[in-house]
This record gives C-alpha cells, sequence and structure tokens, in this order.
C-alpha cells in the first residue's frame, strides 16, 4: 500500500496492476485533503490507513484505476465503500455529480501521465 499526497506516476500504476490485479489498481480518494491511498487487496484497508491518519470516512471514496486505459477511461467509481445510504449514495458507485467531479480533479492532479 501506498499513500499518494504529492503524484504517482502512471507507469508505477501499471506495475502495481500487473502485480496484483493484472489491469487495475484499487484506490481509496479523500476528497477532502485531496489524498488517495492505492495499491492494496482491499479498499478496507486503504481506507483504515487514511482513517489512521485523520481522514473522515464520509469523505473517502473507493475507484478502480486502469492505467492502460486511455485518460478518459481510466478511473472506475465501483467500491462497496461507496455504499452510503445515510449521504444518500446507494449503489457501489459515487451516485453524486459534484462528487465525482472532485474525485476526477485530483486524480488528475495526482496521477503523472
Amino acid at each position: 500500500m501506498k499513500t499518494i499526497e504529492d503524484k504517482i506516476s502512471i507507469k508505477d500504476l501499471q506495475e502495481m496492476a500487473e502485480k496484483m490485479f493484472g489491469n487495475l489498481v484499487k484506490a481509496v480518494i479523500d476528497i477532502e485533503k485531496e489524498a488517495m491511498v492505492v495499491d492494496a487487496e482491499l479498499y478496507s484497508d486503504e481506507e483504515a490507513v487514511l482513517i489512521e491518519n485523520g481522514s473522515k470516512q464520509k469523505d473517502l471514496w473507493g475507484i478502480n484505476i486502469y492505467p492502460n486505459l486511455p485518460k478518459a477511461d481510466q478511473i472506475e467509481f465501483d467500491s462497496m465503500i461507496n455504499l452510503r445510504p445515510k449521504q444518500n449514495n446507494r449503489s457501489r458507485s459515487v451516485d453524486d455529480p459534484k462528487i465525482r467531479e472532485i474525485i476526477l480533479k485530483i486524480c488528475d492532479k495526482l496521477i503523472k501521465q
């Protein structure tokens, strides 16, 4: 697992994907702190690292990063940690378009193409 607060290269993500799942890297994004944790088998492990470092669960969202795809297709909003009826998120996706936009901006900032 690796916490990203500055930048990570697409090449590093490609290597992580090959070692773990083949074509994707699981990540949890803190939309408040604009940080993410990558490269774990479970989103819950990544979420725990961020919470241990002061993140609030309401700000954490799980995504998949497909580093071998074109930039526009690299991010998939799909994780069990996204199921949050209290926050009106009733699916594994990120239902709120504003939160999706924030996540994409953070990924753009943190992933060096």
